[in-house]
């Protein structure tokens, strides 16, 4: 896997080496968490995300079936995952969102 330089952590770019989650965040303990895998491919007019709106939908929707709030509404992650791809200079690639209780 290709490491890219930033990474997204509770509202924030940072890059790869400062994202950190405590050892003791409950989700590592006991599994509870939402993750989405979405591709994005490499096209003329620049990267396209595959289905991004429906994969949103499914990690909102996990994650209040699991009852973790969501402080992001899904217009505002869809904004964030393409200013990450941007700001990463992605062509193509997996983008993994995560929600976890910490």
């Amino acid at each position: 896997m290709k490491k890219t330089k930033y990474i997204w952590l509770d509202g924030k770019f940072l890059l790869w080496n400062k994202a950190k989650v405590h050892f003791l965040t409950h989700s590592l303990h006991y599994g509870s968490g939402v993750f989405e895998g979405i591709r994005f491919y490499k096209t003329k007019q620049g990267p396209a995300i595959f289905r991004l709106k429906d994969h949103l939908d499914r990690l909102l929707n996990s994650a209040k079936i699991f009852s973790i709030k969501i402080q992001y509404t899904k217009d505002y992650l869809e904004k964030v995952i393409k200013q990450l791809i941007k700001k990463n200079r992605l062509e193509s690639g997996y983008i993994r969102p995560l929600a976890f209780l910490g």
